[in-house]
């Protein structure tokens, strides 16, 4: 063998070995995943999904620029056999290598759930059971369910109470009773033997507190200061066995939240809610009560006020009062300016 055969084969292995080299490095290194898009896609893979599943939800969404070298590395690192459920976040100009280990690996990224602002039970399932893979209807069912309810020391109209507006990390794939575990470990941390304490010297349960905080945030939602007063103002009717005739309960019994001027034939609705004919708290709470309200309650503003209206000027503050003939001389001007402004319901 000659020697200039040598140094061509040597250089022609070369070349080669390079070449191969470098597609593969492309393959793996390559950007190939969400190129030239700004924005991360959300790759959400289902119990029991397999490898065509995960590929038809990225071609539909035109994840992938290179489906050859895509398809090839899934293969070669075996990823079309090891297929795991999850919620995967796919950031812009990432390349095969990372996705498919990440994919393989179910290094799946948690979900940031916020809820806030929830008045119903029905709000709150849907908000929360479209995040997660149970769904609504699964979430539904849990929360109906007496026997799940009674799980956590709760039934199906106070089983809101536990949950706490907040913003928590919880992976997609977690089942419908590990999620409510969740919420109940997030809720016992809240019930510190402090809070506990001051729910007692009070003369109520963390439920009850629940309760009565919803009542508060829903009368007084826009002057957070003025929640501790609110409180204040119904624990002296709890105290006195007055009944707390809280509009915003009748608002509930009702299910018609625009009301903004609540008419006498209303106050008569029978309802276990209306708290203008029954007496102490109602059996559950009439919205997702948050931080603010809770510790409004367990904080309340200690005076001598039983009454209140909402202010004349409309402020969003309320009129408070010792006595009725008081009361009525703040109510008499508040419903003149509803009639100045033809409000009359």
């Amino acid at each position: 063998m000659s020697r200039n055969f040598k140094v061509g084969l040597f250089v022609t292995i070369a070349i080669l070995v390079t070449t191969f080299t470098f597609y593969f490095w492309q393959i793996f290194r390559t950007p190939n995943l969400q190129v030239d898009k700004k924005s991360s896609f959300v790759l959400l893979v289902p119990q029991n999904a397999t490898y065509k599943t995960v590929l038809d939800t990225l071609n539909k969404h035109e994840v992938i620029n290179d489906h050859i070298s895509f398809q090839f590395l899934a293969k070669f690192l075996k990823y079309t056999e090891k297929v795991k459920p999850g919620r995967y976040v796919i950031k812009p100009e990432s390349n095969n290598y990372e996705v498919i280990k990440k994919l393989s690996s179910g290094n799946q990224d948690a979900v940031k759930l916020t809820f806030n602002n929830i008045r119903l039970k029905e709000d709150l399932i849907k908000r929360i059971g479209a995040r997660f893979e149970f769904g609504e209807d699964n979430f539904r069912k849990a929360l109906n369910d007496p026997a799940v309810c009674n799980k956590y020391g709760l039934d199906t109209m106070t089983i809101v109470s536990m949950f706490l507006p907040n913003t928590y990390e919880i992976y997609w794939t977690t089942g419908t009773e590990k999620f409510l575990d969740r919420m109940h470990s997030e809720y016992k941390k809240y019930w510190t033997d402090e809070k506990l304490a001051k729910a007692k010297e009070i003369g109520l349960t963390p439920v009850q507190v629940s309760i009565l905080a919803s009542i508060v945030e829903e009368e007084q939602a826009r002057k957070v200061d003025e929640r501790p007063k609110v409180a204040g103002l119904y624990i002296n009717r709890l105290h006195a066995n007055m009944p707390l005739q809280a509009d915003p309960t009748i608002k509930f019994a009702l299910q018609d939240f625009a009301i903004k001027r609540i008419l006498n034939q209303q106050l008569m609705i029978k309802s276990p809610y209306n708290t203008y004919i029954n007496t102490g708290l109602p059996p559950g709470p009439i919205r997702v009560a948050d931080f603010n309200s809770l510790d409004a309650v367990l904080n309340y503003e200690k005076h001598d006020y039983t009454y209140m209206c909402a202010k004349a000027d409309l402020s969003g503050y309320h009129a408070f009062a010792t006595n009725y003939t008081d009361h009525l001389s703040n109510a008499r001007q508040y419903q003149a300016e509803l009639n100045r402004l033809k409000i009359m319901k």
